[in-house]
């Protein structure tokens, strides 16, 4: 038997047994992963024993009887000898005609489609990519890292004149609104950061001090 290929990039589609059985095959493109399908073919043997299954079945039960019996026990047994040989063969010829559709990349060894080969080459866009769209892709590349270093550059300037050392609530303490570090709150208009000082003598207080520690009074 000729040795079989594209053993991981495939999957098989076929169904042995029913009216629908038959012999059908996907291969994928290992670059871009696009898929191609070879043409069905039924496998005749194992419709053949699905019609009788389904024939042989709807007559016992009309006459309240088993659908086991030995025809259609015949019928399984021989699509289940051809299956093997038959599928290989199948596969064979989808794999002929998917060489039609694919191109095997003599570096990387991966299959390709047309979309993905560089005929000029003899190799696939991963291995050899096109020169132009190389190019442009490139200059796109430069031209967003040059932006992204004047803007960080421009956010360099700007920061300088944010004061680092202010006290800033990331989170109002009355309302649980996010802040964003503003002075005050925008869901209440709670300031923010700021150290609660006493009436009477102006000293700082204790977070849930309800009474100055200094001159008593009541907060």
């Amino acid at each position: 038997m000729t040795e079989i290929y594209f053993s991981h990039n495939y999957r098989d589609l076929s169904e042995q047994h029913g009216t629908g059985a038959g012999f059908q095959f996907e291969f994928s493109c290992q670059r871009c992963h696009d898929t191609w399908r070879s043409p069905f073919e039924a496998f005749t043997s194992g419709q053949v024993a699905g019609w009788l299954n389904k024939g042989v079945g709807a007559a016992w039960n009309l006459i309240g009887g088993s659908a086991t019996n030995g025809i259609t026990g015949a019928a399984d047994g021989l699509a289940g000898a051809n299956w093997g040989s038959s599928r290989d063969s199948a596969f064979q010829r989808a794999i002929a005609n998917a060489q039609h559709h694919f191109n095997r990349c003599g570096r990387c060894t991966d299959y390709v489609c047309g979309r993905c080969w560089n005929t000029a080459q003899g190799l696939c866009l991963r291995c050899s990519p096109d020169t132009a769209a190389e190019a442009v892709a490139a200059q796109q590349r430069g031209l967003n890292d040059m932006v992204s270093q004047q803007a960080y550059a421009y956010g360099q300037q700007t920061g300088q004149a944010y004061d680092v050392t202010a006290p800033r609530q990331l989170v109002c303490p009355h309302c649980r609104a996010e802040t964003h570090g503003t002075p005050f709150c925008p869901g209440c208009g709670n300031r923010l950061a700021q150290t609660a000082q006493c009436t009477g003598c102006h000293a700082q207080l204790p977070d849930g001090a309800a009474f100055c520690p200094a001159c008593g009074t009541r907060r």
